[in-house]
């Protein structure tokens, strides 16, 4: 099975309580993370403008931008049915938002729709990292903004063994339970395949974006990376 196969079955059978799941995973950390990255995200974004959120899974990075900027027009984009229905539940018929069924590897949007646009916790679930970023820096806006935020093994040979032993075991129960073990297994999985911090700092200055700016929180299990898309040369 294709991993863009597996990775949909395994959002399809978790969405429902995955927002939960994710308070019980990082005891609650993860909005204090993911408000730190929409910030960095929004500083150079207007308060009318436009936002991508990509893999916008059950909304709360939606949610959260709107909440700083009322203003947005916020268009939300995944690719499973039951991720957005859980979108579609919290956030209501919000006039501002719009949420599409997609591609991240081929956004239906035309080149600079968007002042800014953030992936949170899904980028290592894609099938081909590089594309996808290219992807949100070709429909972003010459100077506008482009965030990253994911899940990474820490560096540390000290803190390494813990994280590897909560992650392969307590994580998957804690977030999924015997029911769906295996498919909290396969986030822990795809953490470990990932790219680590400076490669992706790498990825994202090879698509277009400059000086990307990390943030590190819990000894580097998760890391977010925040540049700006190059102005061009007639800009």
């Amino acid at each position: 099975m294709k991993k863009e196969e597996y990775v949909y079955n395994v959002f399809e059978n978790v969405a429902e309580g995955y927002d939960a799941a994710n308070d019980r995973i990082s005891l609650g950390l993860h909005r204090h993370w993911k408000r730190r990255a929409m910030e960095r995200t929004l500083a150079a974004v207007p308060p009318e403008g436009r936002l991508l959120d990509l893999c916008c899974g059950t909304g709360d990075m939606t949610a959260l931008a709107l909440e700083m900027k009322p203003g947005l027009r916020v268009t939300g984009l995944d690719f499973s049915p039951a991720m957005l229905a859980q979108a579609e539940k919290r956030l209501g018929r919000n006039p501002r938002v719009e949420l599409i069924r997609g591609d991240a590897i081929a956004l239906p949007f035309p080149d600079g729709s968007f002042d800014g646009a953030i992936i949170s916790f899904a980028l290592r679930n894609t099938a081909d990292y590089q594309s996808v970023l290219e992807e949100m820096v070709r429909v972003v806006k010459p100077g506008g903004s482009v965030c990253c935020i994911d899940s990474f093994r820490p560096r540390s040979p000290i803190i390494r063994p813990f994280y590897d032993i909560y992650f392969s075991v307590l994580m998957p129960l804690l977030g999924g339970g015997k029911e769906k073990f295996s498919e909290y297994r396969w986030l822990c999985r795809s953490t470990r395949e990932f790219v680590s911090p400076s490669a992706l700092r790498c990825l994202m200055e090879r698509s277009g974006l400059e000086k990307p700016v990390q943030d590190s929180f819990l000894f580097g299990s998760c890391v977010s990376l925040c540049a700006q898309k190059e102005h061009s040369c007639n800009s």
